[in-house]
């Protein structure tokens, strides 16, 4: 998908104190590939693309590890859906087999790319025109900035800037740092309570959640003091299978320089149904590999944050807000009332 982007150009001033450094930042070279702007409706980072003419929502969700079209959309957009044999999607909600469809023209932001092959998955349970998840496999050979704070998302291309801090904003104090692993979807180690817990950056969900059994390894259960019930929730891509959600007390989160007390946190069943059948089996083998933690878009709403692959760095700073909302939703044994429970791609309704 690189291919589709020429750079623009754009080049950032990037200012370090000392000799060394200095030489190191004169060194440094980065190009802006591209500028997304956000809807401003949406609570997740979700911007305008198009489809073989036909303007389409596309939602940028580096906690999916490919790029997908929505199955509910491909009829709507005149796209026939071919089978995909020996090839399958697994979700929060479970394994499904894959189809493909071909683009004949895909339009994102100034890029265009012809004759796209791309994966179909997800049965869009959302009244919304979000057609395309851009998932991390977009995202590899990029960096990526989030300022949702001024509904932005930014592409870098980065060459010789080892060394060099490429928070490029943060001109009053230092931003956070924090090491990503290498290979594929951007993963982290923060702590909570003290103790290391592997997160992963996941833009495609409206809400930070710890998954359950690390919760309890942290000392939090359902049963615990100062636990409330969160609500029900499906998977980013429109999910049948829904799962309950309980909000945590927790002593302390801290990623990188920054460290939130007393954080209430929301912890769910996470990877229940993350397993997939192998070619002769009949036996569902569990998905290896998931994070404690993801870390969703109300993390990425109170941070403006530069995910560098180039550097395996993420760099951030405190936008405002509050970090880990604790509103519940509601439960899955509720009936709808079609007030308590907010569409959890869009923003919450103003008080």
């Amino acid at each position: 998908m690189r291919c589709i982007f020429a750079i623009a150009g754009a080049a950032i001033g990037l200012a370090l104190g000392g000799n060394a450094a200095a030489a190191e930042a004169g060194k440094c070279k980065v190009g802006r590939i591209a500028e997304w702007p956000l809807r401003t409706e949406y609570y997740r980072p979700v911007f305008d693309g198009a489809i073989n003419g036909q303007k389409v929502g596309i939602l940028i969700d580096t906690g999916s590890a490919m790029n997908l079209v929505r199955r509910s959309h491909t009829t709507r957009l005149g796209l026939t859906r071919h089978q995909a044999p020996g090839r399958s999607v697994i979700t929060i909600s479970g394994e499904q087999q894959a189809e493909y469809v071909h683009i004949e023209e895909f339009r994102i932001g100034e890029g265009v790319r012809k004759g796209w092959e791309v994966l179909v998955a997800g049965e869009g349970s959302f009244s919304d025109d979000i057609a395309v998840i851009l998932g991390d496999d977009f995202f590899q050979q990029v960096d990526v900035e989030f300022d949702m704070a001024h509904n932005a998302v930014r592409l870098y291309e980065t060459r010789d800037c080892d060394g060099v801090s490429l928070a490029y904003w943060a001109t009053t104090e230092p931003a956070g740092e924090v090491p990503i692993e290498s290979g594929s979807k951007i993963r982290l180690t923060v702590s909570i309570n003290g103790q290391p817990v592997r997160a992963g950056l996941d833009s495609g969900s409206s809400a930070s959640m710890l998954s359950k059994p690390d919760a309890a390894r942290l000392g939090v259960t359902p049963e615990s003091p100062g636990t409330v019930a969160g609500g029900c929730f499906l998977d980013g891509l429109g999910g049948r299978r829904q799962l309950d959600s309980w909000i945590g007390q927790f002593e302390s989160f801290t990623v990188g320089n920054e460290r939130i007390r007393n954080p209430k946190i929301r912890f769910a069943d996470l990877w229940r149904n993350m397993a997939y059948t192998e070619t002769g089996s009949r036996l569902p083998t569990r998905l290896a590999g998931q994070p404690d933690m993801l870390l969703g878009a109300d993390f990425l709403r109170a941070h403006r944050v530069l995910v560098s692959r180039s550097q395996r760095k993420m760099y951030f700073t405190y936008a405002g807000g509050t970090v880990f909302p604790s509103n519940p939703w509601r439960g899955c044994s509720q009936p709808s009332s079609g007030k308590s429970t907010p569409n959890p791609l869009r923003k919450p309704a103003e008080k």
